[in-house]
């Protein structure tokens, strides 16, 4: 089962990549794995920002679907512009930013 560490390490060590290719500013784990509380069935919840001229539903899709390849799990994709205002400030607590982020 991954770790909240491995998953942060998997994702600092491709930002610049993903950066690129998808657009995106910043990225960060939260839920299950920051609490440190996940299960073999958990997904992996991930908070996405992108680039404004970035913001498609090709590259979200796009980078949704490369993360489950790239972690053989199932990702929740947040971006941070669509969380709904109650739940906004309990997810940015949690999140734990992948460093070059």
């Amino acid at each position: 089962m991954l770790s909240q560490q491995e998953i942060l390490e998997d994702l600092s060590n491709n930002m610049y990549i993903w950066k690129e290719k998808y657009g995106m500013k910043r990225i960060a784990l939260f839920g299950t794995y920051t609490r440190e509380e996940q299960t073999e069935s958990s997904d992996i919840d991930l908070l996405v920002e992108f680039e404004e001229n970035s913001i498609t539903f090709d590259n979200y899709m796009d980078l949704k679907l490369h993360l489950e390849d790239h972690f053989k799990k199932q990702v929740d994709l947040v971006i941070l512009d669509d969380i709904k205002p109650a739940i906004k400030p309990s997810i940015i607590r949690s999140a734990k930013y992948a460093e070059g982020a």
